[in-house]
């Protein structure tokens, strides 16, 4: 899809706009205790993303446990799965001929998608989008 300008990026998700959706929650995350988790650092260390939710749940687990956590929630294990990778919804709710719920598992690959006129067209959308908060994203 071209983007003429930064207002026509798509930012609607199902939850209402993407920015808003995300900071709102970023601003009440300690008075509703909130987890927040990113994508990238699961990725750098796994492990290390299972303890804090375990330490928001309030368990402590045995190392043996958090091993198979950490087998069972790779983006490997959760592709394969049919209980993960949404297989079972039917294609008239989500038709994965078009695109499968669960691509790759790498970080930014969406960039390779778009021209790179759309890559600055995000870029500045993200940047305007996200001026008003300390919360940032790696990309």
């Amino acid at each position: 899809m071209p983007f003429n300008n930064v207002s026509s990026l798509p930012s609607i998700v199902s939850y209402g706009p993407w920015g808003a959706h995300n900071k709102d929650f970023w601003k009440i995350r300690h008075q509703r205790d909130i987890l927040y988790l990113f994508y990238e650092d699961m990725l750098e260390d796994p492990k290390r993303e299972i303890r804090k939710v375990m330490k928001y749940v309030g368990k402590d687990l045995p190392e043996d446990v958090v091993e198979k956590i950490y087998k069972r929630t790779t983006f490997k294990a959760m592709k394969d799965n049919p209980m993960t990778n949404y297989s079972n919804i039917p294609s008239s709710v989500m038709d994965q001929t078009i695109s499968p719920f669960m691509r790759k598992g790498t970080c930014g690959d969406w960039k390779s998608h778009l021209t790179v006129a759309q890559n600055e067209l995000f870029d500045e959308y993200y940047k305007k989008e996200m001026s008003d908060t300390d919360l940032t994203f790696r990309f």
